[in-house]
């Protein structure tokens, strides 16, 4: 096992953010001039267009929202729209507590890292401005590929671009959508992250996996140890200021 696949909303973000994710979005509602409902209706209900890149990027996407909702909105509230929006997706992204550490350590032991994510356009626009971009070696996003988890070509897009053989490669998530189901199939190892310190973190899953993979961790802190004593790899000790 020479890689680890990280999922990204759940994973490697704080679990608890999602739960801002309705204010957020009505933040961005209010500065398109659009009632607060319709638009958490029309942005919750078009995940998979918006994750798949039907609509282009965040500034066409909410200019489609909100037309959605049966507002035109002007081209100064549309640009101010697009700014708030991704403060809101900055916010819910925030890493979980350990988590720049623990990529930092498996880096340090040799391990190859990816991020695959189902999301929208606003992670991919923000990407390069992440605590995380400089930390994987490789990035697979859903909006970009234009197909969701479970699809085989994700995983071995992923794998492709580590320059690693997929059956080489842990497959690390929280569930949903099938993405352990999709890891094992593609030839990976997958690891389930049941973040079960953050009570309620469960319920925002588009599809929760009901497939229970070999590996199970509380945290990702857990996933050195885990990688340590299935591959021998010594992943050194977290330091300690």
């Amino acid at each position: 096992m020479r890689a680890i696949v990280f999922d990204f909303f759940g994973t490697l973000t704080d679990p608890g953010a999602e739960a801002e994710r309705r204010a957020a979005y009505a933040a961005t509602a209010a500065a398109l001039g659009v009632p607060a409902a319709p638009f958490w209706a029309a942005m919750s209900g078009s995940f998979t267009e918006r994750g798949t890149g039907a609509h282009g990027g965040t500034r066409e996407t909410l200019l489609e929202m909100a037309r959605r909702c049966g507002v035109e909105p002007s081209d100064r509230r549309l640009d101010a729209a697009v700014v708030v929006q991704h403060a809101g997706s900055q916010r819910v992204r925030r890493p979980r507590p350990g988590v720049l550490d623990v990529l930092d350590d498996l880096r340090a032991a040799g391990f190859r890292l990816a991020v695959l994510s189902d999301c929208s356009s606003e992670l991919c626009e923000g990407w390069p401005g992440t605590a995380f971009a400089a930390r994987v070696d490789a990035a697979v996003f859903s909006w970009q590929e234009g197909h969701r988890k479970p699809d085989p070509r994700l995983y071995a897009t992923a794998a492709a671009r580590l320059g690693v053989p997929a059956s080489q490669c842990w497959f690390v998530g929280d569930g949903g959508s099938r993405e352990h189901q999709g890891a094992q199939a593609a030839g990976m190892r997958p690891v389930l992250v049941t973040n079960a310190g953050y009570p309620g973190a469960s319920a925002f899953r588009d599809d929760p996996d009901t497939f229970l993979p070999e590996h199970v961790v509380d945290d990702v802190a857990e996933v050195p140890a885990l990688v340590e004593r299935a591959t021998g790899y010594s992943v050194p000790p977290p330091v300690i200021s």
